[in-house]
């Protein structure tokens, strides 16, 4: 039985869609990757200075716990392939802060014993969370018979998990950060926010939500904050709506489909029920530029996008500067007092 012609010209479109997109799209979008980060030699460079970071995180100097310890908090989502940038970022921040900062890790089920016990030598009192606990708190408060669009869409898609599991397990104000992330200066805006803590969150480059502003205004309970970027950003857990996250997520999907970008957006649609703050952008910064990767002047530095290169060939290299320097000043104290 021949096919129908109807169906024989559907065949044709979709190969012809393959066949465009293996063979013009795929190689196109290549060329300007590597032209955005700076073509084919840098970013050789920026693979070597990745894989030379990783390395160093394994001898980066171990800390003392901090003696004043108020309780402050900063989570983070991370496993096998971010755990040395998630150390990086950590230590990076408590070498400004005189506090002790208590790092929880929500292990992504790829933590295993041996890289958890390389944090835990250069952060004695780090926490993490385990799997088992966070597939206890989904069933128990997200049960996938009420929100089967929040439950199914974070099986496939996994920085949805970075909403989903670390506020379930969380009891009160969370702050929660990115692995790629590095301070360079004392964050006086996250100690005010440990100290009173409010919704907040760090400014993107521009908007970045992956869906219509007419759809995300219809689905906002207040108004929509503006450039959300969720790599630095606070809200209290347990005053989140996981009926309107679930209501949200399926109308985002059926009215414009699943979004890279669902979990920013998603994010910034529970910020705007609470009135959140952007931190100030000149201090916090996405996206850095090579010259101020090279020389950073700002508090934080966010490495998306073709600032990756600026992460590896420069940011970490400042802050392992920064951690040899307190360890000598460490040591110093130490000959003195003896």
């Amino acid at each position: 039985m021949k096919a129908a012609p109807a169906l024989r010209d559907l065949v044709r479109r979709l190969s012809l869609g393959r066949a465009a997109l293996t063979l013009y799209h795929r190689p196109i979008g290549l060329v300007r990757q590597s032209i955005a980060e700076g073509g084919p030699w840098e970013q050789r460079r920026t693979e070597m200075g990745r894989r030379e970071m990783m390395e160093a995180a394994r001898a980066l100097p171990p800390f003392d716990p901090p003696a004043v310890d108020l309780g402050a908090r900063v989570v983070f989502l991370s496993g096998a392939q971010y755990w040395y940038q998630t150390l990086f970022c950590f230590a990076s921040l408590q070498r400004q802060v005189p506090e002790r900062v208590t790092p929880v890790i929500h292990d992504d089920g790829t933590l295993a014993e041996e890289t958890r016990a390389l944090l835990r030598r250069v952060v004695p009192w780090v926490e993490f969370i385990d799997c088992a606990l966070v597939n206890e708190r989904l069933d128990r408060l997200l049960p996938a018979a009420s929100y089967p669009s929040l439950r199914d869409r974070r099986l496939k898609y996994f920085h949805l998990r970075k909403l989903t599991d670390i506020h379930v397990c969380a009891s009160g104000w969370t702050l929660v950060m990115d692995s790629d992330m590095l301070c360079f200066r004392r964050p006086d805006a996250l100690l005010a926010w440990f100290r009173r803590p409010h919704a907040m969150f760090m400014q993107d480059v521009h908007k970045s939500y992956g869906y219509s502003d007419e759809l995300m205004s219809a689905l906002a309970t207040g108004s929509v904050p503006e450039r959300v970027n969720v790599g630095l950003y606070a809200v209290h857990s347990p005053s989140i709506d996981w009926g309107r996250v679930e209501y949200n997520c399926r109308r985002q999907i059926e009215q414009e489909g699943p979004h890279y970008l669902q979990e920013q957006a998603l994010t910034a649609l529970v910020l705007s029920g609470f009135d959140a703050k952007p931190l100030p952008e000149v201090d916090y910064v996405v996206m850095p530029s090579l010259a101020e990767g090279r020389v950073p002047r700002a508090v934080f530095h966010h490495y998306v996008a073709q600032s990756k290169r600026s992460y590896f060939q420069h940011g970490w290299r400042h802050v392992v500067k920064l951690l040899e320097s307190r360890a000598g000043l460490v040591r110093a104290h130490q000959s003195i007092g003896a």
